[in-house]
C-alpha cells in the first residue's frame, strides 16, 4: 500500500464529522476516531511501517502513552525492533507501582509515540514523568498532528514532532 492509499484508508476509516470538544478543551467538527484504526489490525501494521522512517536514529526505547499511543507503540517495536515501554497518566497504586512498564527507561533514549497530537498537552506532562524518572526525550512520532499548536508547545519543552499525516493532509480540500 502505497502513501496515498494508507491515508485514504484512514480517513475513511476513522474521520468523523459532527461536534466535538478534544482533550484540549477546543470544539471540532471534524475528528479521527484513532480507535477506529488502531483496531483494524491490517491498517494498524500498514501506519506502522510507514512510521518507522520516523523513529530517528539511536533511538533505544519507544514509549506509548496511555492508552492510544500503546497499540501504536507497540506495532511500531514490531517495525523497528525497539522495546517499548507502557506509559499511564498516573502510576499505579498497586502491583509494580510503575508509571512506565515493560522496560527500563533510565538513562535511555525515548522516543515518546502517540496517535494524534492536538496542543500536546498530555505528551508534555508525561514526558515530565518520564525525565523524572531519567529518561532521555527529545522526539515524539505520532499518526496524525491535528496543527492546533502540538509542534509550538513541544517546541518549547526541547522536543520535536515527527507526523505521520498532518490534519491539512488528510482533510479533502474545498
Amino acid at each position: 500500500m502505497n502513501r496515498f492509499e494508507l491515508k485514504e484508508r484512514v480517513v475513511k476509516r476513522a474521520l468523523l464529522h459532527g461536534t466535538f470538544t478534544l482533550r484540549s478543551g477546543a470544539v471540532s467538527n471534524v475528528y479521527f476516531d484513532k480507535y477506529r484504526f488502531e483496531s483494524d489490525p491490517g491498517l494498524l501494521a500498514a501506519i506502522s511501517r510507514e512510521m518507522a522512517p520516523l523513529v530517528p536514529g539511536g533511538a533505544e526505547v519507544l514509549a506509548g502513552l496511555e492508552m492510544g499511543g500503546i497499540p501504536v507503540a507497540t506495532m511500531l517495536g514490531q517495525q523497528t525492533g525497539l522495546p517499548v515501554a507502557f506509559v499511564r497518566k498516573k502510576a499505579k497504586d498497586y502491583g509494580t507501582c510503575q508509571l512506565a512498564e515493560g522496560c527500563d527507561i533510565k538513562g535511555r533514549r525515548v522516543v515518546v509515540v502517540e496517535d494524534v497530537v492536538t496542543s500536546g498537552g498530555q505528551i508534555l506532562l508525561s514526558v515530565a514523568d518520564l525525565r523524572a524518572l531519567g529518561a532521555e526525550i527529545t522526539d515524539v512520532v505520532c499518526v496524525i498532528d491535528r496543527e492546533a499548536g502540538g509542534v509550538e508547545h513541544l517546541a518549547k519543552d526541547g522536543l520535536k514532532l515527527h507526523a505521520l499525516f498532518t490534519m491539512s493532509e488528510l482533510l479533502p480540500k474545498p
